[in-house]
């Protein structure tokens, strides 16, 4: 049985049945009756045209469903009869189902599931496990989704933005379970590119394979975070870095800059210095002006203050992350090797011991924790000082 075959082709066969009439919940429960059947028949004498094949069961079982809800009769009239099974049509509507998992009125955690089982082909079970969550409550969640698309057309163009910025919150989930979202973002991003001709979206995979090429370099073999500056450059994927690089120069050449351009100009400065302190920090700087006037985000502000204290100085750094708000996530951290930068080992140990309460995940808490202890260990403690 070729797993990928089939995930590959869910999508496209999810639109086909959506295309004919079917609304989403029906036909995406549709689709899943053909494949588990997919499974069942395939090992004994897979069909000549596997995607025919899906379309003629996904649609024979959305019938049979619809004949059985004694609510839906009304729908039952409209049904068209039974198209002949082979062959399928040769349009790929997928790029529908982007926009519509993509819908406005869905949530971004559900955006993503919709996505994820919609477009990416994968189960509830994964997803569950990918999300660390029972699965029985990403079932719900997905169940809501559905039903929030149900009975949306297609009659206008769709959000890019929006569903660029739901495969970046693919990506950012990294890996958990048995499911590489990393790798998959990569896969749906990859698959938009080839459906729609687009500089944000070439921008948007150039910026994952950037960042996924270090992926090996930055945990070390007891799982502790490795920061970029201590990472070891020959475990970089060359490959996938060459590959971004080229995506990011064909699109920027396009003169459309958008914001994951931006990102992903700042990540190739980065893969493409051969040592830390070779980084080009004052381009740096100058894409993170372009991404201030893009996107205006106090995040953006944020790396922006690290980047100016390196390329100007940490006064300069320090002066930069004065103006933002301290509630922000990461601000502590930035701060404190901002201040180590600038010989205060003091206030930079109580900065990354405040920083490491915050943390976002169990890695970097034991990174920032560790870097307090590395400060404190360096002075003695006075009388009556806390320890």
């Amino acid at each position: 049985m070729d797993e990928a075959l089939l995930r590959s082709l869910t999508p496209s066969v999810l639109a086909i049945l959506v295309r004919r009439g079917a609304d989403f919940a029906a036909a995406e429960d549709a689709v899943q009756d053909a494949l588990v059947e997919a499974m069942r028949v395939w090992p004994d004498g897979p069909p000549q045209e596997p995607k025919g094949w899906l379309v003629t069961v996904a649609w024979r079982k959305f019938l049979d469903a619809t004949r059985a809800d004694t609510a839906r009769r009304r729908r039952e009239e409209r049904v068209e009869e039974e198209p002949a099974p082979l062959p399928a049509p040769a349009v790929d509507d997928t790029l529908h189902l982007y926009f519509l998992c993509a819908h406005p009125a869905l949530t971004p955690s559900s955006a993503v599931a919709l996505t994820l089982r919609a477009v990416g082909g994968l189960t509830t079970r994964q997803i569950a496990r990918a999300y660390l969550v029972p699965e029985a409550t990403m079932a719900q969640r997905i169940s809501r989704a559905k039903r929030t698309v149900s009975g949306v057309r297609f009659d206008r163009p769709g959000d890019v933005a929006t569903v660029l910025r739901v495969l970046y919150l693919v990506f950012n989930e990294g890996y958990s379970g048995d499911v590489d979202l990393a790798a998959e973002a990569i896969r749906l991003t990859r698959q938009l590119a080839a459906s729609i001709d687009h500089p944000e979206v070439a921008g948007l995979l150039a910026l994952m394979l950037l960042h996924h090429a270090r992926r090996a370099a930055r945990s070390a073999p007891d799982g502790s975070l490795v920061p970029l500056a201590e990472q070891d450059r020959g475990r970089w994927d060359t490959g996938m870095i060459a590959e971004g690089i080229g995506i990011l120069t064909a699109a920027l050449a396009r003169d459309r800059l958008g914001e994951f351009q931006a990102q992903a100009a700042v990540a190739a400065l980065h893969a493409d210095a051969p040592t830390a302190g070779e980084t080009d920090w004052v381009q740096i700087v100058e894409w993170y002006d372009e991404l201030v006037r893009l996107t205006d985000s106090p995040v953006v502000r944020l790396n922006r203050a690290v980047a100016v204290g390196e390329a100007e100085g940490p006064r300069a750094g320090l002066a930069a992350l004065a103006v933002l708000d301290d509630s922000l996530p990461r601000h502590a951290a930035v701060a404190a090797y901002l201040h180590e930068r600038d010989g205060d080992p003091v206030t930079a140990a109580r900065l990354y011991a405040e920083a490491a309460r915050k943390a976002p995940n169990l890695a970097e808490r034991d990174h920032l924790t560790r870097q307090a202890a590395r400060l404190n260990a360096l002075r003695p403690y006075t009388q009556g000082e806390a320890v």
